[in-house]
């Protein structure tokens, strides 16, 4: 009786215990994944793996704004593609900056060394002059010779005029980068940004190349040109032709603001375009000049410390052309003659490029796409006058033409 008591207090037990055991196992939890919403290809293979083919319908995933993948609003790929843009302009921004700075130091390394070089060469020619040494006659031959090579390759490559088209570069690219997180901060981009702020990246690109070998923009071309760093527009072909405003829309475009910004244009075109054309051509001339002088000058130089020792003319030869070899070097470079022809070509593109930004505008067939008051005060903020200033301007450009005279002032106050 106690054996069969005992028994079945196991086999109670046993099945008590394989009860509780099933009792205890829990359920499986919902599972929930987040998805985002533009990964497609990821829903579909979750609801492919392990039989979950119902779990995340694929129609539903947004729940918050009940959207299908497919039907996903283009605005927010633009903006996703706009950011990446800014991403990369902000790259260039410091990719430029530092390049400008380690073209700076060329500059002034290079200019540094090669006067010491030449004043060196200079002396040990005229201490030879006493006591003819052909150490001292060789060693200053060498060094002449050494620095009209530098010479030619510092002139070739300009380093002031490097270090200013990449000051040039850094600041337009912050423009755009600026104007970039405006588009984004005002309003929800579309794919036409997107486009335009991919055209003019690669026209900054072009305009102000890194690397030296290739593609450096030619320091000494046969005409001087102004400097392009924009793209270049099509729209004017395919426009309408821009009608007649009588009366002022509701953006402030008007017949009056029509005609001040023709003469505004009128002005630029005659004084501030050309006037930095001519200082531009100027300069040009003048760093060809000191290019060309510089090595040709050590050359004489190097050649006269030859002949020391023949005639008291040999080392007269290579300490006069040694002096002047570095007083020559130090006008172009220390006066920085490269990076002033850099500044003019930058000057004469900046009125070049508003003159086509006014054209264009007024050219405009849809009056609505014209800014009116906005576009009116960009321009006078560009030229550095106040609205008052610049309307008084294109009264007096008005005058001079009924008066058969021309007009004594420049459009621009900042330069």
């Amino acid at each position: 009786m106690a054996s069969l008591q005992a028994s079945s207090f196991l086999f109670s037990c046993s099945c008590s215990t394989r009860i509780n055991a099933a009792i205890s196992v829990p359920k499986l939890p919902g599972i929930r994944i987040s998805v985002p919403r533009n990964a497609l290809n990821v829903v579909e293979e979750l609801n492919l793996r392990d039989g979950f083919t119902s779990a995340i319908p694929i129609e539903k995933i947004n729940t918050a704004t009940n959207t299908r993948i497919d039907q996903e609003p283009a605005t927010t790929r633009a903006t996703v593609k706009l950011y990446a843009i800014l991403e990369a302009v902000a790259d260039r921004v410091e990719m430029h900056k530092n390049i400008g700075e380690q073209r700076d130091n060329w500059n002034k390394l290079l200019l540094d060394s090669i006067n010491m070089i030449i004043l060196t060469a200079a002396t040990m020619a005229g201490v030879s002059a006493g006591a003819p040494l052909l150490a001292l006659k060789l060693s200053s031959t060498l060094l002449f010779s050494a620095a009209t090579g530098m010479l030619l390759i510092m002139n070739k490559i300009q380093p002031s005029q490097l270090a200013e088209e990449q000051r040039n570069a850094t600041r337009l690219f912050q423009q755009l980068y600026r104007q970039i997180q405006t588009t984004l901060a005002l309003r929800d981009p579309t794919e036409l940004d997107v486009k335009d702020a991919m055209e003019k990246t690669l026209a900054l690109d072009k305009a102000y190349p890194l690397p030296l070998l290739g593609s450096m923009i030619e320091k000494f071309p046969e005409k001087f040109e102004p400097a392009v760093w924009w793209p270049k527009s099509n729209e004017t072909q395919g426009r309408k032709q821009p009608k007649k405003v009588t009366t002022q829309g509701k953006n402030g475009w008007s017949e009056d603001l029509e005609e001040e910004m023709r003469e505004v244009i009128e002005v630029i075109k005659k004084k501030d375009s050309e006037d930095y054309m001519r200082l531009g051509n100027l300069a040009l001339k003048v760093n060809k000049i000191l290019a060309i002088s510089g090595p040709l000058l050590t050359g004489i130089a190097a050649a006269g410390s030859a002949f020391v020792g023949h005639g008291s003319w040999a080392a007269i030869v290579a300490v006069t052309a040694g002096a002047l070899a570095s007083t020559v070097s130090t006008f172009e470079h220390g006066g920085q003659v490269g990076m002033v022809v850099e500044m003019y070509r930058n000057c004469a593109g900046f009125f070049t490029l508003l003159e086509e930004t006014i054209e264009s505008t007024i050219q405009e067939g849809d009056l609505e796409k014209r800014e009116g008051e906005m576009f009116e005060m960009n321009v006078a903020l560009k030229l550095g006058r106040s609205l008052s200033q610049l309307r008084d301007l294109a009264r007096k450009s008005s005058s001079s033409h009924a008066d058969g005279t021309s007009i004594d002032e420049f459009a621009s106050k900042l330069f």
